[in-house]
Formats: structure tokens, C-alpha cells, sequence
């Protein structure tokens, strides 16, 4: 499923943290939250990354 998945900012492919249960995009640098096994692609409810 993850390849379906690219970051909602740039069409840039996601990276899966599974520790933090976030999708990175490192073009965007955000990270977006998965809960209860759905990934949360706004950018508003995005982490932004060090």
C-alpha cells in the first residue's frame, strides 16, 4: 500500500517510520501521522522535521 501512497505537498514517494508510526516525506520534510492504522496526509496534522 505504501507505494500508492506519495506525500500530498511535493508527489514525492513516503518513507514508513514504524517506531513513530509516521510516513516521512523528506522533500516536504514533514512527517504524517498514521492512527488507528490510517494515515492522516493533511498537512495541517503533519510533524515538520528537524
Amino acid at each position: 500500500m505504501l507505494e500508492a501512497l506519495v506525500c500530498p505537498v511535493t508527489q514525492a514517494p513516503l518513507s514508513y517510520d514504524a517506531e513513530a508510526g509516521e510516513l516521512i516525506s523528506r522533500a516536504a520534510g514533514l512527517a504524517f501521522p498514521i492512527r488507528n492504522g490510517i494515515p492522516i496526509m493533511l498537512e495541517d496534522e503533519a510533524r515538520k522535521l528537524d
